[in-house]
């Protein structure tokens, strides 16, 4: 019984952290916007934007959300808590449509549903996480070959994206910045596990803080919270909300799962229906992501097409002297 009870209070935190996610990518927006009227925008390198209140207040909206669901990993496996993010793309998309009038076409709504879906079935054949009894423990797991192969590639990956391609590609490819969000952050959860294992184990009476490992994983979440938060930014001020939410969600998701496999090996006592059920649902939040994106500006196209195409059309069906319009511009 304790076991469910932690897992509803588990799931309960991280579904109220993705209404406050959801909700800061609305609101740092808006403060984006009030700030690059006035000074640089974040995604020229501008930092103007700490000066507004707006942003400030989307930041709070954010830390709520994230501690809830740090709290969240501590009651709850990483494999059922990170794909319950689905519902940030749902609030945020939402409240971009009738916020920030950044449309949501109706493939749009499918490609959220689609995302949602896949993350149902992800959460419902989840593997049991591993039970861990000390700090130590995860330092063990942490260090072993496969992880350690595994975060030299994405600290490699990520110094990469930022001195190669960001500057000559980040204000053109959203993925750039995304990337190095979600490859930062797969580690962060890894860090904010350890850290979470830690605070409930010394709540418990099991002092954690004892060990130095506990303090160096702490210290790597603040850095790499505070470069993903960099990127996300610089994300959020060039590109449509309603795309950056679920992009990073899925490649977020993704890598973090990853990530989570290896460390954890959270496969290996999983049949084969299992794993290939949760691809699947894999494959469907890619599919849902991938519409999204294809139809972002589909919403605008009709009506703009609708307005110009017969006044283009009847400039050219006249002569220039017909036509007082080219005639004053000549």
């Amino acid at each position: 019984m304790r076991g469910i009870s932690d897992n509803v209070h588990g799931v309960i935190l991280a579904i109220s952290s993705s209404i406050f996610i959801g909700s800061s990518f609305i609101i740092k927006k808006k403060g984006l916007k009030k700030a690059s009227a006035t000074g640089t925008r974040a995604g020229s390198g501008g930092h103007s934007y700490l000066l507004e209140p707006m942003w400030w207040a989307g930041m709070l909206t954010m830390i709520v959300g994230e501690g809830a669901n740090f709290a969240a990993y501590a009651y709850a496996p990483a494999i059922l808590v990170t794909p319950l993010g689905a519902l940030s793309i749902i609030v945020s998309a939402v409240l971009a449509h009738f916020i920030l009038k950044e449309r949501l076409h109706i493939f749009g709504i499918v490609g959220c549903v689609l995302c949602l879906v896949g993350s149902v079935s992800i959460v419902l054949h989840a593997p049991l996480e591993r039970k861990i009894e000390s700090v130590m423990e995860v330092w063990y797991l942490a260090t072993e070959p496969g992880f350690i192969i595994y975060t030299c590639v994405v600290i490699v990956l990520v110094l990469v994206l930022i001195l190669r391609f960001v500057p000559s590609y980040g204000q053109r490819y959203m993925v750039i910045y995304i990337g190095i969000c979600s490859l930062t952050g797969s580690l962060t959860v890894m860090g904010v596990k350890a850290v979470g294992i830690a605070l409930k184990l010394t709540f418990e009476g099991k002092n954690q803080f004892k060990y130095f490992q506990t303090w160096l994983f702490t210290v790597f979440i603040i850095i790499f919270c505070l470069l993903q938060l960099n990127y996300l930014n610089k994300a959020l001020d060039t590109f449509n909300t309603a795309v950056v939410s679920p992009v990073y969600y899925v490649m977020f998701t993704t890598l973090t799962i990853l990530a989570s496999m290896i460390m954890f090996k959270d496969w290996d006592h999983q049949n084969a229906t299992q794993i290939i059920t949760e691809l699947c649902g894999f494959v469907t939040i890619l599919s849902g992501t991938f519409l999204l994106h294809k139809t972002k500006d589909m919403g605008n196209s009709p009506s703009t097409n609708a307005i110009l195409l017969p006044k283009d059309k009847d400039i050219e069906s006249k002569p220039m002297s017909e036509n007082p319009k080219l005639t004053d511009e000549v």
